[in-house]
């Protein structure tokens, strides 16, 4: 166990060191001070103890990435008991079951989400909160009411008198339960992983040890603080350093994200792949494309010139103030990485899942090698279940610190992912000698050939989807055939003026072309048109299991 108390150094004391600097600011809103913060988490904490809330009682928290959200996280876990952050994409039965599932005693919703549950369906609540106004919603607790009115009154005094000197959280040791986070993953329903105080503190200490970050630095935070990733290095561990975040408060839509990037200049960002290969896509495929350019590049004198030119252009998309750009949550498509390699750009690639809160691997940008997503972390070991670790590729099996308790009253799903003390991945891999490992694919997206081959779809669909006219692509098998199901890229298709039968031609030449370059086995024998994106996790995986079509 990691001897840093998690309350005391990374909550505590980034607040008492910070008082008068920002520490939150919703995007084109308000912006908190760390005093701030602290004056929030102070009446929290009375919030709790006024509807006698114990530690360890469980606190579900639902709302989209703002200051409040971030507050309401950081008094649950100060105070003692355990947070539930819950997605707010999750529909609306999920939600209820995530509240009742995990025994949370308290709810604090965003008003866009509380707009469509129903209260009677979380019966055990002793109270709701709006996470936009601070306003109680529900409060079933009869003797409470008089109370919370005259504690109204008195609160906004109360929090003006504290002081760096009066801020004292209570310790609280890391190997508390922390968090129970519900993941929706590709192969089914979610579970609740319960994570330790000392799960946060590896992740967080290793990010403040390896990325580089300083007090007053800023970051804009866009992907879910109720996802593992987004809350470890877009909040957590930046307000440990004294960082300055801006929460994009709205759906973060890569136009969206890339203003705040121009006006905020971030020194970290964290990115899904989504987002890099349609900036790839958008804005650097054509212009790479264009016949003078594919000459030019092909001078080398000219082409370390141009690479500069459009390293430049894509760094000063991302706000251009950047240490590195941290690429997580899927596979980066293999030609897209290629070219960020050739232009060096300043981007790495780590692997992480939620049951290890969620940091598996990383290595720094100038150190990364191609196709892989860095080396194990500090406090972790490693397995690779095959006879040949650095060329067969096995389930990756990881033990540690950073590792799990378990799935909260699921535990059979725990004995099955949880196996003496290893944790089972579900992911497929490689080690090298140097130790950087390179992802294969999900153990449960593995499809196997004819003669036993391991055929492994995101490596096919990685050909697809940046060929024209392809938005993104699904490979499946159907009675020993493989079949690409295909989303169109359908504004390019308007905008060429092309009809369905164009589109199809176009896909069949795109099949014919990408089995040229595959063995036999992995051939595929048929594209199938899909209306509409595929349905995702919040990693933006597919979630492949919805999608084991019936074929004639």
């Amino acid at each position: 166990m990691m001897n840093i108390n998690y309350v005391k150094e990374y909550i505590e004391k980034s607040i008492k060191e910070n008082w008068d600097q920002p520490a939150f600011t919703d995007y084109k809103g308000k912006t908190f001070l760390y005093q701030d913060v602290a004056q929030q988490i102070h009446k929290h904490h009375k919030i709790f103890e006024l509807w006698g809330i114990k530690k360890g009682d469980k606190i579900s928290l639902i709302g989209r990435n703002n200051s409040n959200w971030a507050i309401v996280y950081l008094a649950a876990i100060s105070y003692g008991a355990v947070i539930v952050p819950i997605l707010a994409d999750f529909a609306n039965n999920d939600i209820h079951h995530i509240v009742n599932h995990s025994d949370s005693v308290m709810l604090f919703v965003g008003d866009s989400v509380w707009d469509n549950l129903e209260e009677n369906s979380m019966p055990h609540l002793k109270a709701i909160f709006s996470i936009d106004t601070s306003s109680l919603l529900v409060n079933r607790d009869s003797k409470v009411g008089h109370k919370y009115q005259e504690f109204l009154k008195t609160i906004k005094n109360d929090i003006k008198k504290l002081s760096p000197q009066t801020i004292f959280y209570p310790e609280i040791p890391n190997s508390k339960l922390g968090v129970i986070s519900y993941t929706s993953g590709t192969t089914g329903f979610s579970k609740g992983v319960m994570l330790s105080l000392n799960s946060l503190v590896a992740n967080v200490d290793f990010g403040r040890k390896n990325i580089g970050l300083k007090p007053k630095d800023k970051l804009v935070s866009f992907l879910p603080l109720a996802h593992a990733y987004g809350c470890a290095f877009e909040f957590l561990m930046p307000f440990s350093v004294g960082c300055h975040i801006t929460f994009l408060t709205r759906v973060p839509s890569p136009k969206i994200i890339l203003q705040a990037f121009q006006e905020i200049k971030p020194k970290l960002v964290l990115a899904v792949p989504l987002i890099i290969e349609k900036i790839y896509k958008k804005q650097i495929l054509p212009i790479i494309n264009k016949p003078t350019m594919k000459v030019l590049i092909n001078v080398p004198i000219l082409n370390k010139a141009i690479y500069q030119k459009i390293n430049a252009k894509l760094t000063d998309a991302f706000g251009g103030n950047f240490l590195e750009i941290v690429i997580g949550g899927a596979p980066i498509n293999k030609e897209v990485e290629e070219f960020l390699r050739k232009i060096r750009f300043k981007y790495t690639v780590g692997y992480g899942m939620t049951e290890c809160g969620p940091l598996i691997s990383y290595i720094g940008w100038e150190k990364i090698k191609a196709g892989s997503c860095g080396v194990l972390l500090p406090g972790l070991q490693i397995k690779i279940d095959s006879s040949n670790p650095e060329s067969e590729a096995g389930e990756i099996l990881i033990k540690g610190e950073n590792v799990m308790e378990g799935y909260y009253k699921n535990e059979e799903a725990t004995k099955k992912t949880l196996i003496d003390g290893w944790l089972h991945t579900g992911d497929l891999g490689i080690i090298d000698n140097d130790g950087f490992i390179f992802i294969k694919g999900r153990s449960k997206s593995m499809i196997l050939g004819p003669s036993g081959q391991n055929i492994y779809p995101e490596e096919l669909e990685a050909r697809f989807n940046n060929l024209p006219f392809v938005t993104e692509s699904l490979i499946i098998e159907k009675n020993n055939r493989l079949i690409a199901l295909v989303y169109p890229d359908l504004d390019a298709a308007d905008e060429a003026k092309m009809k369905s039968a164009d589109i199809e031609r176009i896909m069949e030449h795109h099949r014919v072309d990408v089995n040229k370059n595959l063995p036999q086995y992995s051939q595929i024998t048929k594209i199938k048109l899909y209306p509409e994106e595929f349905e995702k996790t919040p990693k933006k995986s597919i979630k492949r299991f919805l999608y084991q079509i019936s074929e004639n």
